[in-house]
This record gives structure tokens, sequence and C-alpha cells, in this order.
């Protein structure tokens, strides 16, 4: 949810850089499809707004999958404003992800914090939930795990990691730029 943030965010900027959205067609960006390939993968494995996950197997599969299928999008397109940023997250993301055997590590503490509690209930019970595992001594790279958090008083608040803050902030500049007429 932190990435609808950088949307929103890097759409604003854009208009207030004197842009719009109509602009955004002059960006040239190759395999776009990968995108919502990934992302679709994604939604059938992660528990976002039912209990369980529609696809609940081979989630460690799927879930590393979903990255490489994005890796291939962010190489074919690394010279577009913010994709090389939004790469750096997901490479952040994946080798977290990579090894923790295709879990994200998640801090219980940080999900409370914004208000996800279902998934934090889920992960002390179980240890892991959908895409993430409890974030503990066992989990290697806590830090690039989702450790920060947006406190549940904010909109679509979430816990999330350094990996997709720096992915948010790619967001920002493809829009903000991507929308001004060059």
């Amino acid at each position: 949810m932190l990435l609808l943030w950088g949307v929103v965010i890097g759409v604003v900027i854009g208009f207030l850089r004197g842009g719009t959205i109509a602009n955004l067609e002059q960006v040239k960006i190759r395999f776009l499809w990968l995108v919502p390939v990934s992302l679709l993968i994604q939604l059938l494995i992660f528990p976002l707004f039912l209990e369980e996950p529609i696809i609940a197997f081979g989630t460690e599969f799927f879930h590393l999958f979903s990255y490489a299928i994005l890796a291939i999008f962010v190489l074919m397109n690394w010279k577009v404003w913010g994709i090389l940023m939004m790469g750096a997250g997901m490479g952040l993301n994946l080798l977290a992800i990579t090894l923790n055997r295709g879990f994200m590590p998640a801090s219980v503490d940080s999900l409370i914090k914004a208000g996800e509690y279902r998934v934090a209930f889920n992960l002390i019970r179980e240890e892991t939930y959908g895409n993430v595992i409890s974030m503990n001594d066992s989990t290697v790279l806590n830090s690039f795990g989702d450790w920060l958090y947006l406190p549940r008083e904010i909109p679509l608040s979430t816990a999330f990691s350094v990996g997709d803050l720096l992915i948010m902030i790619g967001l920002v500049f493809f829009f903000g730029m991507g929308m001004v007429k060059k």
C-alpha cells in the first residue's frame, strides 16, 4: 500500500510542475505488461483481502518468480526516470526474500503499530503468513525487512522495508518527471 502513496505523491508533483497524465505516453517503456503479470502473481499469493491467499501453495517459488519478472522489466527500462531507483529497492527486497527462503522478514511490532493486526497475529501463531516471516534471530537481513511503518492513523498504513521506500521514491520520480512535457 505504501507504493500507492508513491504514485499519488508523484502525480501531485507532476501536476505542480505543470505536467499532465497524458504526457506519460511520451515515456518509452518496454515490456510494461510484465508489471501487471508480476503484481497478479503477488495478489494471488498474498492474503491481502482474504484470510488466506488464493494460491496457498508454492508461496516461496511464486514470490521469487514475481521478482524475477520485475527484474527483467527493470533491466529493459533502467534508463527511464525512477525505474533504476525502483530496481534498487526491488533488489534489496529480493535479497532479503531470497535469503529467507522466499519470505520477507516482518516485524510484528511494526505491523501492530501500522494496524496490521491480522498479519501480526498470524505471524505470532504460525511464524509465516502469506509472503512474510516473523522477524527474529533466525531470519537474516532483518534491516532489509519490513520494520518501518506508517502509523495506523494514516490511510493505507502498513509495515514496509527500505527497499519499498526506494521503490516509492522511484515512483515519485517516475510520475513527477514523466508527466512533464519534454
